[in-house]
């Protein structure tokens, strides 16, 4: 089973409140997380214990330019970041390191899968 972990711990308060269905990453991952894969939603820091949060299915994939991301796309990563640029500051603080709009980003839209209706 493979995993869409999230390092922050701000994530998780968005992803159980479901307002975060996306997550944009650094770099081309596709290959990482084909579209209609079944995925779990975890959190936690690397080389600690992960928190499994619920199931998810990776509903769209797509391969842009941190400067061509949409609303919509910033909308679903993050409801409080709001344009491009603060999700670039935010990016460099996770990832300490300079993050710019010509960078390459994959942007992964999921779903999550509910445990009642695969028990119909």
């Amino acid at each position: 089973m493979m995993a869409l972990n999230f390092k922050d711990p701000k994530h998780r308060e968005m992803l159980m409140a479901r307002s975060k269905n996306c997550t944009v990453r650094l770099g081309d991952v596709t290959s990482l997380y084909p579209e209609s894969s079944v995925v779990w939603i975890t959190v936690g820091k690397s080389g600690e214990t992960k928190e499994f949060l619920y199931r998810a299915f990776i509903d769209k994939v797509r391969v842009k330019t941190m400067g061509t991301l949409t609303s919509i796309d910033l909308e679903h990563q993050n409801p409080y970041i709001n344009t491009k640029e603060e999700l670039m500051k935010d990016f460099e603080e996770i990832y300490k390191r300079r993050v710019t709009a010509d960078e390459v980003v994959t942007v992964i839209y999921f779903s999550e899968i509910s445990w009642d209706l695969m028990e119909r």
